[in-house]
């Protein structure tokens, strides 16, 4: 709930809910804090059965503004919202929402968008239900319980090989002696490979993060700090790099430059995710599986096999 600002000898006091709003002004705190009080029963009394009336995209502007700006995702998340809200089901009340409606989300946006996205915006929007039910007191049932999720995409297992690498150098200008963002790119891309580092990470990545032959990451994507163990090729890249902002650009600037390479060099299906996958197969070779998990910052080491593209034949070479 707000709290009342002292403004010019007055207590000012606005109310943000669910589209609604309202401001007031009184000559004590007391008075004002009671009137928030009255305007926060009032609006959680607009309800049919127990059932909030408000719109959901009433709710999702609510999560939006309470919720969604305390997320490091904020963001990505905010536009995902701003889609939503322009979908069928947004200007449905709460007290009418049903499961029939989430099913016929799900089967419209399966015919433009891939299962990966349709579980992404799911598990937002469950947690926008979980939060309306739980803490708002909104609604009393989650409406996409019972209907069926999308199934789980096959996790990716490709690899990346030498010719690519060189498909990449050459047509990011990189092997003709650019050195602007573009060519930057690659060199983004060969150090992902060098050290299973993520694209977030490298971009936020600074020469003062640099201790000896390991980078601290202050920020990782498990929200903790983690060194990453550098190899001599890894080393030679940032010495390289002309300033202390190293690869110098933000992350969605790197991940738009290098589809654009990527498209030039005829690679249309690689993505920069995949020098992980072809950097924690490398590391295999040398790494216990526990050295690995703790190199690439993977906390489960079943998430860490989806990585792992070790063949069967390299297996049983290790074997005689």
């Amino acid at each position: 709930m707000a709290k009342p600002r002292k403004v010019y000898g007055k207590w000012r006091v606005e109310f943000r809910r669910g589209g609604f709003y309202a401001s007031a002004r009184f000559n004590s705190k007391t008075a004002a804090n009671n009137w928030l009080v009255k305007k926060e029963a009032a609006f959680l009394s607009r309800r049919q059965g127990g059932v909030s009336t408000m719109l959901f995209s009433e709710l999702l502007t609510d999560y939006s503004n309470r919720i969604t700006v305390k997320k490091r995702s904020a963001k990505k998340e905010a536009v995902r919202i701003l889609f939503m809200k322009k979908q069928l089901f947004a200007n449905i009340k709460l007290c009418d929402i049903s499961s029939a409606d989430f099913s016929q989300w799900r089967d419209e946006r399966l015919k433009t968008v891939s299962g990966a996205s349709v579980l992404r915006d799911w598990n937002l929007l469950n947690h926008v239900f979980t939060v309306a039910i739980n803490e708002w007191g909104l609604m009393h049932d989650n409406p996409l319980r019972g209907v069926s999720k999308p199934s789980k995409p096959h996790h990716r297992d490709r690899l990346v090989s030498l010719d690519e690498i060189d498909k990449l150098c050459y047509f990011s200008g990189y092997e003709n002696g650019a050195r602007d963002k573009t060519a930057l790119c690659y060199l983004a891309f060969v150090f992902a490979i060098e050290t299973a580092m993520r694209l977030g990470e490298i971009a936020k990545l600074r020469r003062g993060d640099i201790i000896g032959k390991t980078a601290l990451l202050k920020m990782t994507k498990n929200g903790t700090a983690r060194k990453v163990p550098l190899s001599s090729k890894a080393i030679e890249i940032l010495n390289t790099l002309p300033t202390d902002d190293l690869f110098d650009m933000r992350a969605d600037v790197m991940s738009t430059l290098f589809r654009k390479v990527r498209d030039r060099a005829g690679l249309f299906d690689l993505h920069f995710h995949d020098s992980r996958h072809e950097a924690i197969t490398r590391l295999s070779k040398t790494l216990t599986i526990y050295q690995l998990a703790k190199v690439a910052g993977i906390l489960d080491l079943k998430i860490l096999m989806i990585y792992y593209n070790e063949t069967a034949e390299d297996i049983a070479d290790l074997l005689y």
